[in-house]
């Protein structure tokens, strides 16, 4: 292999490293409702602060529970982006939208499962998020929850029936992204849960031949068993 196509590895790898480096916060409002823009402001400052005694004064004086900011992102987006369970809770009891996505398509379940919140992932499920949803980034909820390697969140989404073997735009599994990641936990977890470890991505590659590449021991021990 030549060192061009080390690098076009090694290029991949980190742009996965980095899957949300795009889900800044802006302070600045989406364009709001036309009752209570100022309010709908305040909201969102509020939950960007992590501020539930403000988020809640907001809501009661009229704000909007779905308002967005500059980048589409809600303030219940903001809250589990943050792992916020106390912020994330009150906004759902006001009604916020749990399946409203931001521009770049970050639902509320996939930013909790990218920071590994999983009491609020819990509640989110029951709460009727769904789970099929991919940002513009084409990656899940599962994708991320395994490649943060965040266990226990991959559990709560594979018992929410999400598909253990679900193929992102390359051909990549879940059990792929921990295994390119190093995450030998969730590994493990896939793997007694009946992952397939004969697949291989659109560059004829499997979750272990991904391993050895990045040179992660023992996640290459556990998929070679």
């Amino acid at each position: 292999m030549g060192s061009s196509g080390r690098s076009e590895r090694a290029r991949r790898w980190r742009r996965a490293a980095c899957l949300v480096a795009s889900w800044c916060v802006s302070a600045a409002a989406w364009p709001q409702a036309p009752t209570h823009p100022s309010l709908n402001a305040q909201l969102l400052v509020a939950a960007r602060n992590g501020d539930v005694a403000a988020v809640e004064r907001a809501l009661s004086q009229g704000a909007a529970p779905n308002s967005r900011n500059r980048l589409g992102k809600s303030a219940l987006v903001l809250a589990c982006e943050k792992g916020n369970a106390a912020l994330a809770a009150a906004l759902q009891r006001a009604g916020a939208d749990v399946n409203l996505a931001s521009l770049d398509g970050v639902t509320p379940l996939i930013a909790c499962s990218y920071g590994g919140h999983a009491a609020i992932a819990r509640e989110l499920l029951r709460a009727g998020a769904r789970t099929d949803p991919i940002d513009r980034m084409h990656k899940s909820a599962l994708v991320y929850a395994a490649a943060q390697g965040h266990a226990p969140v991959v559990a709560l989404l594979l018992d929410a029936g999400m598909a253990i073997d679900a193929l992102d735009e390359h051909q990549l599994t879940p059990l792929m992204w921990a295994a390119g990641q190093g995450q030998a936990e969730v590994v493990k977890l896939l793997l007694q849960r009946g992952a397939r470890t004969d697949l291989r991505d659109d560059r004829g590659l499997s979750a272990l031949d991904i391993a050895r590449q990045q040179s992660h021991a023992d996640v290459v021990a556990l998929l070679a068993r």
